[in-house]
C-alpha cells in the first residue's frame, strides 16, 4: 500500500494524464459529443479525487476508475476519435488501473 502523500502525488499523474486526454478529444473535430462528455466527467472525477480527504481515498480512486472505463469505452467505440486523443484516453485509463492496484 502505498503512503498517502504517494497516492496524492500519483492522484496528480492520473489527473494531469486526464486532462491531456480531454484537451486531445475536445481537440479532435471528429471526436462525438457523446466521447467529449465522456471525458469531461472523467476529468471531472480527477479533480474531485484529488480533493478528497485521506481516509476517502480509496474509494475515490475506484471511483475515478469507473469514469476511465467508461471514458475507455467511449474512446474505443468513437469511429470518428483520432489516435492521438484515443492513446492519451488510454494513457489516463492506464494510470488509474496502475494506482488502484496499489491501494
Amino acid at each position: 500500500m502505498l503512503a498517502t502523500t504517494d497516492i496524492r502525488a500519483r492522484l496528480d499523474d492520473c489527473r494531469a494524464k486526464t486532462a491531456t486526454a480531454m484537451r486531445d478529444t475536445e481537440g479532435d473535430p471528429n471526436a462525438s459529443v457523446v466521447t467529449v462528455a465522456v471525458v469531461r466527467e472523467f476529468l471531472s472525477k480527477a479533480d474531485k479525487a484529488g480533493l478528497t480527504p485521506d481516509d476517502a481515498t480509496r474509494d475515490a480512486v475506484i471511483e475515478l476508475e469507473q469514469a476511465a472505463d467508461s471514458a475507455k469505452a467511449a474512446a474505443a467505440a468513437d469511429p470518428g476519435l483520432g489516435g492521438a486523443a484515443r492513446e492519451s484516453v488510454e494513457a489516463a485509463h492506464l494510470a488509474i488501473c496502475i494506482l488502484k492496484t496499489e491501494v
